[in-house]
């Protein structure tokens, strides 16, 4: 049997000298600067090392049989074939895992909130690619053909895959096929506004497309626990669900976090770890499973589907009287996080904007569509989409510039959401809204023979110059940060002290916000220590939470500052102490301890000479509840504002849509690595402007039609427009750890909505869906 020891790979490329390697020092450092990402050039160069990479002494290889069907009943399931195949060692199925509480093998049910979805399909298979068997054997290819081997004997149900149907469908799962239904109600339901208008709008299902596929390694253990190597952003979280499904202790699970390739939603489907980990402790010998890019739009959960009608009423003046609205999002076959994007609908359904009367019913349901989970943004992006397309409505019924309604309607600190939730963070809506519309716009091409690759369709396009329209567009939006209606949000950090380097421990995954980045600047501000190191990530380590909803910035940065102030206590208190001070009348900056009337002035690797030091610490924010039955409550603990202006070109002949300028200005609440904020906003709008163009995984009749990057299109490079700063508004948030907000989240959200006005101004059509095909952008 192989050790975890014997697993080669490279140590994680956060724990690179922070120097560069070079022996150089980075100047400046600690926060307000913007070092560079110690994980950028090895990745830029292709050395940096992900799951994928991994290996062991005596590998075998996994493979997955998918359900070829959206929606059938499993009658049998024959092994015999890929058992006999050379190379083999061991096929497992739903009955292999332990069984349930009525002591039926139902496939080991999980799920963040609920545990409605099996490991691997038991009786029934409820989505199109559900993992029913996987395989274990010599090589990959021999892994793959056993899985081809296994032979299903299926029974075809119908499958349910309009959502507005599920509510008289037959039940889809014993749970149901309502997840959850959320009234929200305030105000008086007989306002009525001087001027009406209405909009349905559809949101299509968005994957997150992650750089690499899923891949990971388990490794069996002596005491009969296994050892999972995953890219993992949620690593106590998953650890805890796996050892479950397992029927293990949670002490009998490690989970070692490993090359996280970039992610925007959660990193992986439980299934493929539990399975993985079940191979292994069935032959007693490491596993590694690596998908395909097919696999992979199978695996994992994508954005849900959103079907939305909106009333908006206003005064003469433009000012909202009331909003009514039915939200209705496709969860797909399971749970997962839909009551949660629910909540964030349905609270956000208004956006950024007061309004006294609001009236809104959100439901999430189960299909036989591919699940839908966590994405940037889960439900505060599909009603971006519809308020501010209603928005636009009135702007033109009304005769308003679309900026000036906003402004006329923007919430500001100290407003109540429809909730009932007063907004006590900074809201600066009106500010950022000015410093969008105060840049200028980008030139015009037409007249330049040179620039013609810059237009809709391209150099040589079958398109006519004469038909291109250029649009100018505005959207705001907001997001909330941490767990919403009481979820409890916690992290644990520990920061020993060393000679002249620092080492920071904690659970928090850099999934690429930068975390690692952060949490070296947090330590080297405290404690003016240059050399910081961030400790690889396991679920030995206390938890702290999964990396979503930029939480990390908060609640794990939060406990890095609280462990090091407490390191840094401990450093000065003697020094103050021989000079009969107190240690507030001490600091440190630029490396050197210094006292309030500048006698002392010390370096830092001085004092910290011979000794080692070291605190633990935890931050956890201000509670919140859960909403009621008419939608209202602190549910939030803090919310993000951000502001966009898009410019586009539309050929209005082809439809062609080509996104020329993206200007934004987001409120940060301080900025801790100006660098790092603007690569984040640049990232969320690339996204953004994917859905609002391109990006559609389709289905038909719930079968997946385009699982492939050649099918599921994709932003490049050509596509990604240019993106403006206008304004980072540091308006500190008092609650939040530095007063600092979450940054990518936000422009996700609102470029969408953005594109689409401006592509409406274009055209002077509706653009009631995303993302926008070329019909809906054709003009008379």
């Amino acid at each position: 049997m192989t050790s975890p020891s014997d697993i080669a790979a490279m140590p994680p490329a956060d724990n690179a000298r922070p120097d560069g390697g070079d022996g150089e020092q980075p100047e400046p450092f600690g926060l307000g600067s913007s070092p560079l990402r110690t994980d950028a050039l090895p990745k830029a160069l292709g050395i940096y090392p992900y799951a994928s990479d991994l290996w062991a002494e005596g590998l075998l290889w996994g493979a997955v049989l998918r359900a070829p069907h959206p929606h059938a009943r499993i009658l049998s399931v024959d092994t015999s074939a890929a058992l006999a195949l050379p190379g083999v060692r061991a096929v497992v199925t739903a009955d292999d895992l332990p069984a349930g509480p009525d002591g039926g093998h139902d496939g080991a049910p999980h799920g963040p909130v609920v545990a409605d979805r099996p490991i691997l399909a038991a009786g029934v298979v409820r989505h199109h690619g559900e993992p029913v068997a996987a395989v274990a054997a010599e090589h990959p290819d021999t892994a793959r053909l056993a899985a081809a081997l296994i032979v299903v004997e299926y029974e075809l149900l119908e499958p349910v895959t309009d959502p507005e149907q599920s509510f008289t469908a037959p039940p889809l799962h014993p749970d149901g096929n309502l997840f959850r239904h959320l009234p929200l109600r305030t105000g008086d339901p007989e306002a009525v506004g001087e001027v009406v208008v209405e909009g349905l709008y559809q949101v299509g299902r968005q994957d997150p497309a992650p750089l690499g596929a899923e891949a990971g390694l388990a490794v069996p253990r002596p005491d009969g626990g296994v050892e999972l190597h995953l890219s993992s952003t949620d690593p106590h979280g998953d650890r805890d669900r796996t050892a479950a499904c397992l029927g293990l202790e949670p002490d009998r699970v490690r989970l070692v976090v490993t090359g996280v390739p970039g992610a925007t939603a959660d990193r992986e489907d439980l299934s493929f770890q539990v399975t993985l980990a079940l191979l292994a402790l069935r032959t007693g010998r490491p596993v590694k499973m690596t998908l395909t890019r097919e696999e992979s739009f199978h695996t994992h959960t994508t954005r849900h589907p959103a079907l939305l009608r909106y009333r908006h009423h206003a005064d003469a003046e433009g000012r909202l009287v009331k909003v009514e609205a039915q939200i209705l999002l496709d969860g797909g076959a399971y749970a997962d996080v839909s009551a949660e994007a629910l909540a964030a609908a349905t609270a956000f359904s208004v956006g950024p904007y007061v309004c006294p009367n609001v009236f809104v019913d959100a439901w999430a349901v189960r299909t036989n569509n591919p699940p839908a989970g966590r994405m940037r943004g889960e439900g505060a992006l599909q009603t971006c989409f519809a308020y501010e397309s209603q928005l636009d409505q009135l702007a033109v019924r009304l005769g308003l510039d679309p900026v000036e309604i906003r402004r006329r309607n923007a919430l500001a600190t100290g407003d109540s959401m429809p909730t009932g939730q007063a907004v006590t963070c900074p809201a600066p809506v009106t500010a950022l809204l000015d410093a969008v519309a105060s840049e200028p716009l980008p030139a015009l091409p037409v007249d330049d023979p040179d620039a013609d690759w810059l237009l809709p369709g391209g150099p040589g396009g079958a398109g006519d110059p004469a038909s291109v329209r250029r649009g100018i567009g505005y959207a705001v939006g907001m997001v909330h940060m941490l767990g919403a209606e009481g979820e409890d949000e916690v992290s644990t950090a520990t920061v020993r002290v060393s000679g002249d380097h620092a080492t920071v421990i904690c659970a928090a995954v850099d999934s690429g916000q930068g975390f690692a980045t952060l949490a070296r600047q947090i330590v080297q501000s405290v404690l003016g220590v240059s050399e910081v190191y961030i400790a690889p990530v396991d679920s030995d380590q206390s938890i702290a939470g999964p990396s979503a909803r930029g939480r990390h910035t908060w609640v794990s940065g939060g406990a890095v500052e609280r462990a090091a102030l407490m390191v840094r206590h401990q450093l000065l208190q003697p020094i103050a102490a021989n000079f009969g001070m107190s240690v507030e009348l001490l600091s440190i900056a630029d490396g050197k301890i210094t006292s309030y009337d500048g006698v002392l002035g010390m370096p830092v690797g001085e004092a910290l000479e011979g000794k080692e030091l070291w605190a633990t610490a935890q931050c956890r924010p201000h509670p919140t509840e859960p909403l009621d039955e008419a939608g209202q409550g602190d549910a939030f603990v803090s919310i993000a504002f951000c502001a966009m202006r898009a410019v586009v070109d539309v050929d209005i002949e082809l439809g062609a849509v080509r996104v020329v300028d993206v200007t934004v200005a987001q409120d940060v609440g301080r900025a801790l690595n100006p660098r790092q904020i603007e690569d984040r906003i640049e990232a969320g709008v690339a996204q953004g402007v994917g859905l609002a163009l391109l990006e559609d995984l389709r289905t038909e009749g719930g079968l997946l039609v385009n699982p492939s990057l050649t099918g599921y299109r994709l932003p490049t490079a050509l596509d990604t427009p240019e993106v403006r700063i206008a304004a980072l508004l540091e308006e500190r948030d008092v609650v939040a750890t530095f007063g600092a907000k979450a940054v990518s989240a936000a422009p996700a959200v609102v470029a969408p909505a953005a594109v689409a006005a401006a592509v409406r101004a274009a055209t002077g059509l509706p653009v009631g869906r995303l993302p926008i095909r070329a019909e809906d952008a054709v003009s008379a």
